[in-house]
């Protein structure tokens, strides 16, 4: 039994290292997003800075994982055996949450779903010990008041970060406005000094609080000299400030390069007991359980109750694989990319859709903003707009998301509120405040116009959510693998961890294999293009290869959705359906891409090229309504198991003329991607023919006379007239392709 023991330690620490991997891709938001927004440094030169930050937090962290050892259960009452249970159930869950969490790209906090797991599990193994014994209850077994003050943290620093983003970079953009650099000069030397000190006092404070070289002497001293080493610090930021801008030094890079330094830091030293706290506990446990040659069955654990430091090897094994995981994540990019893309300033790809909950806050805001604006003096109005000019907006890079003044803002509100939530003793944690903070700010840039505010809220709503649903999810999936894995015993606990195992590597192969299309890389070149950039072809190869992938996926759904029919295959056509749902988010993007195209085409003059853009995306649109129409009628129509259609004849027609629809969809597809357009009057004919044959069809069978079954006749012409309108929406969408991928851009008078 104790060899059985020794290998489950094992595996918690190789599952530690999957966790350290899915963890730190997801936590790398925290202290990447506004340094990758801005673009003040080549991505491989920030990668240093926050590789060295998390590299020293990992290594000389002190590893006090009391919040594993004894914040949410109370050890005294478990034995070793239980919180074995506890201890598999919580890693088992964590790595796999945070993997779904880094696949979808959305930022959650590592510490929440830790402590929830841990509550949910450590709960699952107290109900089944009060089952046995009535002298038990809940709240000697559990920390409650710790999981309570932990979801009172989240609502705090959630309201908190975003009210103080909002307000503080509404007035920076006052003081310095878009064009800040001509302001600098007056500003620098107060904006640095606060800036540096807020970030130099967080690292002193929080961010070496729990390193393994700092003594109580250290600690003691910042208790007394705090205010002292403050003032100092700020005059002498103030002051290098303004030699450093004398001399043509940057001043908003150093804050940047520091900033996320400490933020990296922070996060290395403070969250690893998210990664690696409970099975370094479990490791503890089984020493103990040796040297003092105990039962696991029978073992006490109120050990747990002091704290212990962990190793130094394995925390600087810790490290390494932080860094390796920063470095070569692909994960972690999507999710700092879902940050960069709710804040940019610029337009950019919309990674979110909308829902009426963001709409009826854009309605409800612009409302208060039309009240609010109408009685502030005309004055004083069009001096607020002229602060606000984004006409004047200074990029340090073409394609960066914003501006290296709200970056310094960002960063320095966020090493500021964790600093102040650490000497309050306050939960905060370092995702929501970093995330808020930077919604805050951009917001107050005004970043969230008419055009973007519904989709930009909609991704903020949904990334809370996933926060919640992340407390929620932890908790009960951590509950019910404790249960499982206390009766199961030892085959369950080894066959749980190869499924861990196998997902964890099928997620990221998979995963790779998505990335490997080339369409969203065709996107961002479209983005990044300057105005000196020939814009136009890249959005040529881009459009043409959207098309022809929606029209081969229209014609793939067309004779699926009349096979499915005729057979009353009920299954299929629900399937298509849900095809036909995606396929429509997908027309939906390629119609908010174009409109960001237009935006590129315009720099070239190029207002006839925007007209064939729109057509093209509108007859996509009109396409997929009539597949629709066919495939929600049949669909029901199965679903309700009525009548067939009646007559061989009918039948084979439609099964006949599905099969030449998908041919001709296919061939204009074919015709598209290509650009053989000398084939579109031969194509264009046989799209004519093949819808003349329907609508001749239809007409015929409204001469005819009436069956008795009259709800398979209007089935018949109802798929026969958008069958029709397919055909021809089709039709129309070559003919807007072949204008938009042909003609060359004609050369405005201007620049003749």
């Amino acid at each position: 039994m104790m060899t059985f023991y020794v290998i489950l330690v094992a595996m918690l620490l190789t599952l530690a290292l999957f966790d350290l991997f899915v963890g730190v891709s997801n936590d790398a938001v925290n202290f990447l997003s506004s340094a990758v927004g801005c673009k003040a440094f080549r991505f491989k030169t920030l990668m240093v800075f926050a590789a060295i930050g998390v590299f020293c937090g990992a290594t000389f962290s002190s590893g006090m994982m009391d919040i594993a050892r004894h914040g949410i259960y109370m050890p005294q009452y478990y034995t070793f055996a239980e919180l074995m249970c506890v201890f598999a159930a919580v890693m088992f869950t964590d790595v796999i949450l945070l993997d779904i969490f880094n696949t979808l790209g959305m930022p959650t906090s590592t510490t929440v779903s830790m402590v929830f797991e841990l509550l949910g599990a450590s709960v699952a193994i107290a109900c089944i010990k009060i089952i046995g014994d009535d002298t038990l209850e809940l709240g000697n077994l559990i920390n409650t008041t710790k999981a309570f003050t932990v979801i009172m943290g989240i609502f705090l620093s959630v309201a908190i970060a975003f009210v103080v983003g909002l307000a503080v970079q509404y007035v920076t953009r006052l003081v310095f406005s878009f064009g800040y650099r001509k302001n600098l000069r007056y500003f620098v030397g107060i904006f640095g000094s606060i800036s540096l000190t807020s970030i130099f006092y967080f690292i002193l404070v929080k961010g070496l609080k729990n390193m393994s070289f700092v003594g109580d002497g250290y600690r003691a001293f910042m208790a007394e000299n705090e205010r002292a080493l403050l003032v100092f610090m700020f005059v002498g930021f103030f002051l290098l400030c303004h030699l450093l801008h004398a001399i043509k030094v940057n001043v908003l890079k150093l804050i940047i390069a520091f900033g996320t330094f400490s933020l990296a830091l922070a996060f290395a030293g403070n969250d690893l007991v998210n990664f690696v706290g409970v099975p370094l506990t479990s490791l503890s446990s089984l020493q103990h359980l040796l040297e003092d040659s105990g039962t696991p069955a029978n073992y006490n654990m109120a050990f747990l109750l002091k704290s212990e430091p962990g190793q130094w090897y394995l925390l600087m094994i810790a490290g390494v694989t932080m860094v390796i995981s920063l470095v070569f994540s692909k994960k972690a990019k999507k999710v700092v990319q879902t940050s960069v893309s709710l804040a940019s300033q610029t337009s950019s790809d919309e990674i979110f859709g909308t829902n009426p909950v963001a709409r009826a806050l854009v309605r409800g805001s612009n409302g208060v903003a039309k009240f609010i604006s109408a009685r502030i003096p005309e004055s004083l109005s069009s001096k607020i707009e002229e602060r606000f000019n984004t006409k004047e907006m200074i990029l340090e890079e073409d394609g960066a998301a914003f501006d290296l003044l709200r970056a310094c803002v960002n960063l320095m509100l966020a090493s500021s509120l964790i600093a102040l939530g650490t000497s309050l003793k306050l939960p905060l944690s370092t995702t929501y405040v970093t995330f808020m903070v930077a919604m805050g700010t951009s917001l107050a840039d005004r970043a969230w116009n008419r055009e973007t505010a519904v989709y930009r809220i909609t991704g903020v709503l949904s990334v809370i959510g996933g926060w919640f649903l992340t407390a929620f999810a932890a908790f009960a999936s951590a509950s019910l693998v404790a249960s499982v894995l206390y009766f199961g015993g030892l085959p369950v606990i080894f066959a749980l961890f190869a499924v861990v195992i196998f997902i964890l590597v099928r997620s990221n192969l998979k995963y790779r294999e998505n990335k490997k299309d080339k369409t969203a890389e065709r996107f961002e070149k479209i983005l990044a293009a300057s105005p000196e950039t020939k814009v136009y072809p890249l959005i040529q190869d881009y459009s043409r290869g959207e098309w022809s992938e929606v029209l081969r996926w229209s014609a793939d759904c067309y004779e699926k959705i009349i096979v499915g029919f005729l057979r009353e295959d009920l299954s299929k056509l629900r399937s298509v359906h849900k095809q036909i749902k995606i396929l429509k988010k997908h027309i939906e993007r390629n119609r908010r891409h174009g409109s960001l195209c237009t935006e590129r085409l315009a720099q070239e003059d190029m207002v006839v090229k925007n007209f064939f853009l729109y057509q093209a995306n509108d007859f996509m649109g009109d396409a997929l309504f009539c597949l629709q129409q066919i495939s929600s009628s049949c669909k029901m129509h199965v679903d309700n198991a009525f009548c067939v259609i009646e007559g061989n004849d009918k039948r084979k027609f439609l099964l006949r003329s599905a099969i030449r629809v998908k041919a001709l969809v296919e061939e204009t597809a074919d015709m598209v991607e290509s650009m053989q357009f000398e084939l579109y009057d031969a194509v264009r004919d046989k799209l004519r023919a093949e819808g003349s044959k329907f609508f001749a069809e239809r007409k015929s069978e409204m001469m005819r006379k009436s069956s008795e079954n009259i709800r398979s006749e209007i089935l018949y012409l109802t798929i026969l007239y958008e069958s029709w309108a397919l055909i021809d929406a089709v039709c129309s969408v070559a003919k807007a392709s072949k204008k938009f991928l042909t003609v060359k851009p004609q050369t405005s008078a201007a620049n003749v």
